[in-house]
């Protein structure tokens, strides 16, 4: 992976983006997020933050929103609020968000899954039931990450290599309607219930309506999404979901 870092546009108009988050705290929501704000800012956009998704309900608001980056882990969301989402991606905004904060929320809405494209549905304990601590370590183990050939030369992807981390390795179900950047394979240890390994897509964009979506299943804590290569994708993920500067 190379060192280089997307180029501050500071000279194109101000692009508005809104972040949402909240939902599970051990995801750490407002820690990942502050993260990316300065470069958000380095990059033209004007960052509003909000602790509920109601603001998705705001015709007005949604309007004017180039970048959502949501992270809400589980949680739920009222019907005028999702169609407000939803309308706003179908018209060009675009949408980033990281492990359970885009891929695990409002698990009781099927036009959410459908507009994100994949959901979490496990990540593998490192050992026997009757030998974990009930810790967040219990879900950690080193896993790898490989770049798919689209990925190799998409945009989000750019100059990430294959990466090995150690947290949770999310199990997602998902569509091909999906272009997926990068995967990740969970073994098959000997107390485990499935018999072969199984790979996923770690990384993935979709395409709905006019608007442009980048899901990265990594970013469980600060420290992962502060990954060089996590970091990256979000990054270039945010500028090539974002809906574009008007000259």
């Amino acid at each position: 992976m190379t060192d280089a870092q997307p180029t501050p546009t500071s000279s194109l108009p101000s692009r508005q983006a809104l972040i949402v988050r909240g939902g599970w705290d051990g995801h750490m929501p407002v820690e990942t997020t502050d993260f990316f704000v300065p470069f958000l800012e380095q990059h033209g956009f004007s960052v509003r933050v909000e602790e509920s998704n109601a603001v998705y309900a705001d015709a007005d608001v949604m309007a004017g929103v180039d970048l959502i980056v949501q992270v809400v882990t589980m949680s739920t969301i009222e019907k005028d609020a999702l169609a407000g989402l939803i309308a706003a991606v179908r018209s060009g905004t675009g949408m980033v968000g990281w492990h359970g904060g885009i891929a695990d929320s409002y698990r009781d809405s099927a036009d959410y899954l459908q507009l994100i494209g994949g959901q979490f549905a496990h990540h593998a304990a490192i050992a026997p039931a009757d030998e974990l601590t009930g810790e967040q370590s219990d879900n950690y183990q080193e896993y790898s990450t490989e770049i798919t050939e689209l990925g190799r030369s998409h945009p989000v992807t750019d100059g990430v290599d294959d990466f090995t981390l150690t947290t949770e390795q999310y199990w997602v179900l998902s569509d091909d309607y999906n272009e997926v950047l990068a995967t990740t394979t969970q073994a098959k240890r000997d107390f485990d219930a499935w018999d072969r390994p199984v790979t996923f897509p770690a990384v993935w964009t979709r395409h709905w309506g006019e608007g442009r979506i980048v899901v990265s299943t990594a970013g469980h804590r600060l420290e992962i999404v502060q990954h060089p290569a996590v970091r990256r994708t979000i990054e270039q993920g945010m500028l090539w979901a974002a809906r574009p500067a008007q000259a």
